[in-house]
């Protein structure tokens, strides 16, 4: 991979630095049998003979790179340069390649590629958290609801939400305009009160609501206050001090003085309970795989209490006092996940917990 410039004063592009930088590379022994050009615009067929001459690779193994309207375009101005063929040929593996399964799975990218720009409604969703200036922190979720509204023809307007600042009093100017919220992932005390008047917000007024991690705690600490009547609900680690800490290490992992050997990390089974909106869905699944990284859970003496005055657990993980999803029945869209399902989803195959909250407002 190779950086392909074009100096703004010359207004046209320069091989000179690739072709520096890749005799570099060969003179420690490495020799590109592919070269990817960077740029900002297509690179021309000039600078690709210039740099396949210099470096002997041959003119149809130097492909542009250069800038497009959407990563998810890039598969296709790569077919159509022949690169998949190239490597394929590279790595002797023409007998292992099913044609017709090929063509199968291209018309399927080609069809959520054609939707990209073909919206028939727009909808607003809010992301409510800390690190809002800092849009790499929530790169999965933007993808998610990248592909969930293309997949939907939707056009999914990303509103970030600081609720550093946020309370009870500006909570409702704040999500005016959204037609759903999601609460992400987060360490730390700042910004969580902002982060449960959220969640109230989305309870009260049948906004739809998708928490994920950090979110689904708040999500418990928001009910065991407003509807169980548990006043000091917090979680350990936003006050250690408190005495209802609905949200805490398991007493078994209390032992544990290792430097991250009471995290739950990667892949785990959940049990998923019949008849819920979980259920339906994972495809009405009773048991999925998701992936985690949290170290806290719902306090397995608070769950009778928290049940008994409607908060659905529908999520378990099997065998243990461990609450993975929870959701409120009544709530047009309320759910909530100690997982980070944005991960998991695939381009063509979506995760249905972002494809639902995007579709769920029903826009006009």
């Amino acid at each position: 991979l190779t950086q392909v410039l074009e100096p703004k004063t010359l207004g046209e592009q320069k091989s000179k630095a690739a072709q520096l930088g890749i005799k570099r590379l060969m003179e420690m022994g490495v020799q590109p049998h592919i070269i990817a050009c960077r740029a900002e615009r297509p690179v021309t067929e000039k600078v690709r003979q210039k740099i396949a001459q210099y470096t002997n690779v041959p003119m149809q193994r130097v492909f542009s790179m250069h800038d497009c309207k959407s990563i998810y375009v890039i598969p296709h101005m790569l077919r159509d340069l022949g690169y998949d063929f190239e490597v394929i040929r590279l790595l002797k593996l023409e007998q292992r390649v099913d044609l017709r399964k090929e063509r199968q799975e291209w018309l399927r990218w080609c069809d959520f590629v054609d939707r990209l720009d073909k919206f028939k409604h727009e909808v607003n969703i809010g992301i409510t958290g800390k690190y809002t200036s800092l849009r790499d922190s929530y790169a999965s979720i933007i993808h998610a609801l990248e592909n969930s509204g293309t997949n939907l023809s939707l056009k999914v307007n990303i509103h970030w939400i600081d609720t550093t600042e946020m309370n009870d009093e500006n909570v409702a100017e704040k999500l005016k305009n959204m037609h759903g919220i999601i609460v992400p992932g987060g360490f730390g005390v700042r910004g969580s009160e902002g982060k449960i008047a959220c969640v109230k917000y989305a309870r009260l007024n049948n906004l739809p609501f998708l928490g994920i991690c950090f979110g689904f705690q708040m999500a418990v600490i928001e009910y065991a206050r407003n509807v169980c009547g548990i006043s000091g609900a917090y979680s350990s680690e936003v006050d250690s001090n408190g005495k209802d800490a609905v949200i805490d290490i398991l007493p078994q992992q209390k032992g544990i003085t290792g430097l991250g050997g009471n995290m739950r990390l990667g892949g785990r089974d959940v049990d998923v309970t019949p008849g819920t909106m979980a259920w339906e869905l994972f495809g009405k699944r009773d048991s999925v795989r998701m992936r985690f990284r949290h170290r806290l859970e719902v306090d397995p003496k608070y769950i009778d209490k928290l049940t008994k005055h409607g908060l659905v657990f529908s999520g378990r993980a099997p065998g243990e006092p461990i609450m993975q999803i929870l959701e409120l029945p009544e709530h047009p869209y309320f759910i909530a996940t100690q997982a980070h399902p944005c991960i998991d989803r695939k381009s063509t195959r979506l995760n249905s917990s972002h494809t639902d909250i995007s579709r769920m407002p029903s826009p006009a």
